[in-house]
């Protein structure tokens, strides 16, 4: 079976009346998590997003406070885990300014949380890759955030 494209589901929405959606929205979020999950920001979050970012990074902190440090082999299958619950996140959210502010949360948390870097070459890839790529993202920013995000950037690098 093939997929319908977005705008074949946006018209299709369009002319559904309002409890029909929401039937619709429920038994999405009962099959999938991920569903689950965006229809919690959408609805509950979004409206507030400075206090959402600072839910995430304190979320993103306690994992990193938990990350078993004994071997770097464990210690970079959890670093893969957090950053991809903060690319989750930021899919949600959706905002550039967002993206920018988790990712420096998660790079910054990296470098003050012991974990030797510069020992192992796919913990200093990971690394390496999400400086390049909030530095791709501040250049896509309005001036005064590219400003302050840089600054921050350079302190990590």
């Amino acid at each position: 079976m093939k997929a319908a494209t977005v705008h074949e589901i946006k018209e299709a929405i369009l002319h559904l009346p309002p409890a029909k959606v929401a039937e619709i929205c429920l038994r999405l979020a009962r099959f999938k998590k991920e569903n689950k999950e965006l229809l919690t920001y959408i609805l509950f979050e979004s409206e507030n997003l400075d206090n959402y970012l600072a839910e995430v990074k304190a979320e993103m902190e306690t994992e990193f406070s938990q990350i078993n440090q004994s071997q770097l082999y464990f210690a970079k299958k959890s670093l893969r885990r957090i950053l991809r619950d903060t690319n989750k996140q930021v899919r949600y959210i959706g905002s550039k300014p967002a993206e920018v502010e988790l990712l420096l949360a998660y790079c910054q948390c990296l470098k003050q949380s012991g974990i030797p870097i510069k020992r192992h070459p796919a913990i200093e890839n990971l690394y390496l890759s999400q400086i390049k790529k909030i530095g791709k993202l501040i250049t896509g920013l309005h001036e005064d955030l590219q400003y302050e995000y840089q600054r921050a950037l350079d302190k990590l690098q």
